[in-house]
């Protein structure tokens, strides 16, 4: 039973950030002690708490003294809690803010952004929270001593790094980190930061650009993250570019040759590494396989796929879900249209072929120009609903599957703020998502729409930042 502190009135100090109450769990300790849904906590342990990690680490101590708010009328409860949770459910996992970035890249895909988005698109996180919590990449270079301190003494591990390149001049020369916003000037190293966080297992990342840190210096680089123990893994993806690209450096996409040059070394890395760690350590986005026009790897290949949200093996994951037993017929005749972009629709055309054989059902695998974006963008997780709009006349079909990853996360709204209701009433026919997997992309076609669809990307940092409305 929670010791209930009687109420007072008073002014939280400075130092504290609210943290709105989003539900209170029935029967809970927060519940018998009279605080609601909308209240704010504002310290535990007599401590102002930034986040989630925080508030279950004073949890995590036993003993707990929680000072929460009646914003309504100021009115302040004190309960206390031994090794019982209180029943708190916040809105948010962030409760300061997502911290930004530091740097100025000339890869950065915000600065490259078309206007008009809704304005949580816009925001340049790099918050090593996000990074623990749901596998978002960072850079380190805003780090405090403070913030490297936490990491180690909460143990934060893994986290999800942003490397680039292990050269420090060529890294500076890539991201640009601006003097005034980095606290630690040790936080611009990335070497450094490797060594002081060697407690804290990291996946990194490589964004390659062709010609600033492929070739040689690719090799470099993965010699340097090899040598470090808590360095698990490196993702290695192409810059991402789109057509509104201003006053910003110039830059190309992989072609079909630079893509194969990027995949031979990572390969010899590969085979290296199996011999040397039992594990191939660099692995390849699949937006380098489908360039390049090279078969994807075989699922054992990704190892266990730690990080397919950046898009490492999204793809085998799609296929290694094959359909359930497909129907000879169907009781009517249905039209359906499978729109996705440039990139993955000779892909998604190979893998509906067995459903071709299905009596009285018609597909047509459609590549939807990113107009949004701009052409030089192929991916289907960057259409828009204002593509659709544009690709597809209203009533040809009787049915449009689009991605599950074109959707804000949790919610039925795409990028520009259409949403599936919108596009379906513009377009006079049903639209409904079509599955993150074979399997489940079939059922949906065949049963009607699936309840669990949802983005193969999981919660990532952007739909923190979507569905906290940290705009």
């Amino acid at each position: 039973m929670p010791r209930v502190v009687p109420s007072r009135r008073d002014r939280p100090r400075p130092d504290i950030t609210p943290a709105r109450i989003r539900a209170v769990e029935a029967g809970s300790p927060a519940e018998r002690a009279g605080v609601g849904a909308g209240w704010e906590l504002l310290r535990v342990n007599r401590l102002g708490i930034p986040d989630i990690l925080a508030y279950r680490r004073e949890l995590g101590r036993g003993s707990a003294r929680i000072e929460v708010r009646d914003p309504a009328d100021g009115r302040l409860v004190e309960f206390e809690v031994a090794w019982e949770d209180p029943g708190l459910e916040f809105e948010d996992v962030i409760f300061d803010g997502i911290r930004l970035c530091a740097n100025k890249c000339d890869f950065c895909y915000i600065h490259q952004m078309p206007q008009g988005m809704r304005d949580s698109l816009y925001i340049m996180d790099d918050d090593f929270r996000t990074s623990f919590l749901y596998g978002s990449f960072v850079t380190l270079t805003n780090l405090t001593d403070d913030d490297l301190e936490r990491i180690l003494d909460e143990q934060l591990s893994p986290l999800y790094v942003s490397v680039h390149s292990a050269d420090e001049e060529r890294r500076h020369g890539l991201m640009k980190p601006w003097p005034h916003k980095v606290p630690d000037a040790g936080a611009a190293g990335i070497r450094t930061m490797i060594e002081r966080l060697e407690p804290i297992d990291l996946y990194t990342q490589m964004v390659l650009l062709p010609g600033r840190n492929d070739g040689p210096s690719l090799t470099a680089t993965l010699e340097y993250l090899a040598s470090r123990p808590n360095v698990l893994a490196v993702a290695t993806v192409p810059v991402g570019l789109t057509g509104h690209r201003r006053n910003l450096p110039e830059l190309e996409p992989y072609g079909p040759d630079g893509a194969r040059a990027v995949l031979q070394r990572v390969r010899a890395f590969q085979e290296r590494m199996l011999a040397e760690r039992g594990t191939r350590f660099v692995f390849a986005s699949d937006e380098l396989y489908l360039v390049a026009g090279e078969p994807l790897p075989p699922a054992e290949a990704y190892e266990g796929y730690p990080m397919l949200e950046n898009g490492i093996g999204m793809v085998r994951d799609f296929l290694d879900e094959p359909p359930d037993t497909l129907p000879e017929r169907l009781e009517g005749r249905r039209r359906a249209l499978l729109v996705t972009g440039k990139l993955f629709a000779p892909v998604l055309e190979r893998a509906v072929a067995p459903l071709r054989g299905i009596d009285g059902l018609e597909l047509e695998v459609r590549a939807v120009p990113n107009r949004t974006f701009g052409e030089v963008t192929t991916v289907a997780g960057l259409l828009a609903g204002r593509d659709l709009l544009e690709a597809v006349r209203p009533g040809e079909a009787d049915l449009l599957l689009i991605s599950p990853n074109m959707l804000k996360y949790g919610t039925r709204t795409m990028l520009d703020d259409l949403t599936v209701d919108d596009v379906a009433v513009a377009l006079g026919m049903p639209v409904v998502p079509g599955g993150s997997s074979l399997g489940q992309l079939a059922r949906t076609l065949l049963q009607g729409e699936a309840a669990d669809v949802a983005p193969s990307f999981g919660f990532s940092t952007h739909a923190v930042k979507e569905a906290s409305e940290q705009h």
